[in-house]
């Protein structure tokens, strides 16, 4: 595995363990799905430089693209969740409530 490989991987790696064990705050839960994002669009971006074919060119920005709307749609329920509980912590919301 070269370096690039190794720490693009562990960016994910440190993202998925930052979404998995750190989940306080929805602030902190979007931070690590955007920085798993972003590992996953210069990879991605990287696999399509490598291979110097106009048929993966595509792919990166359609991630950017979807990613841009995943962080848009977080940071209004996170807005939405805030005016509502007075607060962004996980522990105090409740899916059962309205």
């Amino acid at each position: 595995m070269t370096p690039v490989h190794f720490s693009f991987s562990s960016a994910f790696a440190l993202g998925l363990m930052g979404l998995a064990f750190h989940r306080t705050h929805l602030l902190s839960a979007l931070l690590c799905l955007e920085g798993m994002m972003l590992s996953l669009f210069i990879a991605l971006a990287l696999w399509a430089m490598q291979f110097e074919s106009t048929m993966f060119s595509t792919a990166p920005m359609l991630l950017l693209a979807f990613s841009a709307c995943e962080a848009s749609a977080g940071l209004a329920l996170l807005v939405a969740t805030a005016r509502t509980h007075g607060t962004d912590r996980l522990q105090n919301l409740n899916l059962l409530q309205c």
